[in-house]
């Protein structure tokens, strides 16, 4: 009896802790040596991120045709870009910067799409069009333009409130990825929020 007492306290919770803890932790490395030229372990990593990268694009672009476009650039931008990770962050923490980028580089697309296209854009119901619904505000809105209008009034605001409110990114990993005190950071999410709720109120 006593032994089978100290196989479960021994054996059973160390296992499950390491599994969970190794998951991230092998990205983390794969990450790394795929920085530093390793091809395989890019393409391990690229099938590894691609499902959390399409949910993450489909925050930006409910619509799935629309999130898989922005998950492709991301994965791609990723491929080329992977140099460009200092390590000085999490893998996972940069990557959801990148991200971001397609999906709003994404929408950027759509928008000159359905100008030169319009009536690929009438064939959409106008009613229940997603693309107008802000996931901060839940309301008819149009928040990657609201977000493109703060790029020009106040860029530095931005990138603050896309890790904060769509990437759903923690206040220290922010702050760690851009670089800024944990109050600046604040302080311009708290701004950006405002500037953007002002502008789709004028919509």
């Amino acid at each position: 009896m006593a032994s089978s007492d100290h196989h479960v306290h021994d054996e059973t919770p160390a296992p499950r802790r390491r599994v969970a803890s190794n998951v991230d932790q092998e990205l983390e490395d794969l990450a790394r040596r795929a920085r530093d030229g390793d091809a395989a372990a890019l393409d391990e990593v690229l099938r590894r991120i691609q499902p959390e990268v399409l949910r993450r694009c489909s925050r930006f672009l409910p619509y799935r045709q629309d999130a898989e476009e922005a998950c492709q650039d991301a994965l791609l931008r990723v491929a080329r870009k992977i140099d460009s990770f200092k390590g000085d962050s999490l893998f996972t923490t940069w990557l959801y910067t990148v991200v971001s980028n397609s999906a709003r580089q994404t929408y950027r697309s759509m928008k000159r799409r359905a100008a030169e296209f319009p009536t690929e854009a009438e064939r959409m119901p106008h009613q229940s069009d997603p693309r107008t619904t802000s996931v901060i505000a839940g309301s008819r809105i149009d928040l990657l333009e609201a977000l493109d209008q703060l790029e020009k009034d106040r860029p530095n605001l931005v990138a603050p409130l896309v890790l904060r409110d769509l990437c759903q990114m923690d206040y220290n990993e922010i702050a760690s990825e851009l670089n800024l005190a944990l109050g600046t950071v604040k302080s311009r999410i708290h701004q950006g929020r405002k500037h953007v709720r002002k502008s789709l109120a004028v919509t």
